[in-house]
């Protein structure tokens, strides 16, 4: 709903802004990829040798347009489309413009790395309207029968100011929140790594609820409760209540939560520019060089299986048949495909890494938006003054309604629901019919005298991403406990603390990252496995823009013992 940073140190300094780069590898990216002398390169006796990568989302293409830059060949495989979950798709018989982000759809400025991909496609972004942002007209509470309208937090009832007040006393009090983000705005490295060793060894077993019940401002239960339902940043925070709390601190520390904004014309735009654009400075290929061009246009097929073979190479096989092999390849799926979609040699990856890949927990969410004649909601009530409907944060079933405009007199779209775990299973069986009469119904308790239907110009379109074949799920988040395992999954791109045999296959993409279900952690691992790439072919960096890898040691993970 608000910021959830209390008393956020602003930069009149010339100094960076807070980078997502997270407490756990506090390694600026940013700085990383913006740097002349570019992010390393190989032998010249390597170039032109195929690497598979296997995924064509974002951590994936941007993996392929990296190395095609070092003058490596990648051989992208993708199941379904380029994208993964920036996917933006359009209403049959509407104006083209008119789009719907079924997954990543807001992003925070602490992205950092990301946003250099962004700048480089060329892509504008908007304020997303978030609750009570202010980009958004405004924004409907509705608990338990009861809406309270409002354009601030300050027109909401005492309560949830209380609840406000509850949570940034919580951070405060139970993990140093104005040190460790103070720390991170001036990338304070041993300052955060100190703070972080500590919480991390007292709160991995701990939950993101059991953390508010620790916590003698949130002993109200009914405080809890609307926390819960309402929270504060993009809306509710219950679903997150059985994840670690290390998770969520991961969140508000990076701002993660705060200040979005979302891609103009669909985010699903990033990767697709990325494989089309021919790099103004390449190695081995010749000027005008693409991903596309590579691959003839299209990447190969959905990868069915997975094999360690002799000289320790591993071998592809794809779709239609075709088995090639590889002396390195990059796996940025989720990580449960390794145990169900694609069939894989166990010799992989070491036992432990296999254990850490079957216990990676994911959040299901559902999504359904409508396009419709115009931005109604922007109409006022004659009686009351108020717009006709809002942004609307609700405990029925729709739980989070986004209402989507480019300008007054065009078409629009409103996603009438955003719901993630148990709020999205409660969707699987419904039709996007059937889902959409649920939620007019819901919407119609809230605003009686709107008619929405009425203006709805098209079919309704949804995705639960539980339900989809190469995600079953939409994103990773640790359960208690889970710290260990994370770490071994982040690390493995760190290929000579592994067994020579168990080496050549890197893991990237956003569940591997510390900041799972956003998009920066999806370009960070691709980062570090281009990193772990290069070296393998005997490759470096430039000694005065160290990689990932070169720099690890300094700033590797916590370490938790396992006896």
């Amino acid at each position: 709903m608000t910021s959830t940073v209390p008393n956020a140190v602003q930069h009149t300094d010339g100094k960076p802004p807070i980078t997502m780069f997270g407490p756990d590898f506090p390694y600026a990216y940013d700085d990383f990829l913006a740097h002349p002398a570019g992010i390393g390169q190989i032998p010249a006796t390597e170039h032109g040798a195929e690497v598979a990568v296997i995924g064509g989302g974002l951590s994936g293409v941007i993996t392929a347009y990296e190395l095609m830059k070092m003058g490596l060949k990648p051989v992208v495989y993708e199941a379904d489309r380029i994208g993964g979950r920036l996917r933006t798709v359009g209403f049959d018989g509407c104006d083209p413009s008119l789009t719907a982000e079924m997954g990543a759809m807001r992003f925070p400025p602490s992205s950092t790395a990301l946003q250099h991909y962004i700048d480089l496609v060329g892509l504008e972004t908007r304020p997303f309207p978030n609750p009570l942002s202010p980009a958004t007209p405004s924004t409907v509470v509705d608990l338990k029968g009861e809406s309270h309208y409002a354009r601030t937090i300050d027109d909401l009832p005492p309560v949830y100011r209380e609840v406000m007040d509850a949570w940034n006393t919580c951070l405060e009090e139970g993990a140093d929140f104005s040190d460790m983000n103070r720390a991170m705005r001036e990338r304070d490295v041993p300052s955060i790594r100190e703070i972080w060793a500590r919480l991390v060894e007292k709160l991995d077993d701990q939950t993101f609820y059991g953390f508010l019940c620790g916590s003698d401002s949130f002993s109200s239960f009914r405080h809890r409760e609307i926390f819960g339902q309402v929270g504060f940043g993009t809306g509710g925070w219950d679903t997150d209540f059985p994840n670690s709390i290390l998770e969520i601190l991961r969140v508000v520390y990076t701002e993660a939560d705060d200040h979005h904004r979302g891609i103009v014309g669909g985010s699903q735009q990033l990767p697709l520019r990325l494989w089309d654009r021919e790099p103004r400075k390449i190695t081995h290929w010749p000027l005008g060089t693409s991903l596309s061009s590579l691959h003839g246009g299209e990447p190969r097929g959905a990868v069915t299986r997975l094999d360690r073979t002799a000289g320790n190479r591993i071998t592809v096989t794809d779709a239609s048949g075709d088995i090639r092999s590889y002396r390195a390849a990059v796996f940025t799926g989720q990580s449960w495909l390794l145990l169900s979609k694609i069939a894989c040699d166990d010799a992989l990856f070491p036992i432990d890494h296999w254990t850490a890949m079957e216990r990676t927990h994911y959040m299901e969410s559902s999504k359904l938006f409508v396009p419709v004649d115009r931005p109604f909601w922007l109409d006022k009530d004659e009686v009351t003054g108020r717009d006709t409907m809002s942004m609307t944060l609700t405990d029925r079933m729709t739980r989070g309604t986004y209402l989507l405009d480019d300008g007054p007199d065009k078409p629009a779209v409103i996603c009438l629901s955003y719901t993630w775990c148990d709020d999205s299973l409660k969707w699987l069986p419904l039709s996007p019919e059937e889902r959409m009469d649920v939620m007019l119904k819901s919407l119609g308790e809230i605003y009686p005298g709107v008619d929405i239907r009425k203006h709805v110009i098209g079919n309704p379109v949804t995705v639960s991403w539980e339900n989809e074949p190469y995600f079953m799920g939409a994103f990773k988040a640790n359960l208690p406990g889970h710290y260990r395992y994370q770490r071994r999954l982040f690390t493995h791109f760190m290929q000579d603390r592994l067994p020579e045999d168990k080496r050549g296959l890197f893991l990237a993409g956003d569940d591997i990252s510390w900041t799972a279900g956003w998009a920066e952690g999806a370009v960070q691992t691709a980062l570090n496995a281009v990193w772990g790439v290069m070296a393998q072919f005997g490759g470096t960096t430039d000694p005065s823009n160290p990689g990932p890898g070169d720099v690890f040691d300094e700033i590797a993970p916590v370490e938790l013992p396992e006896g």
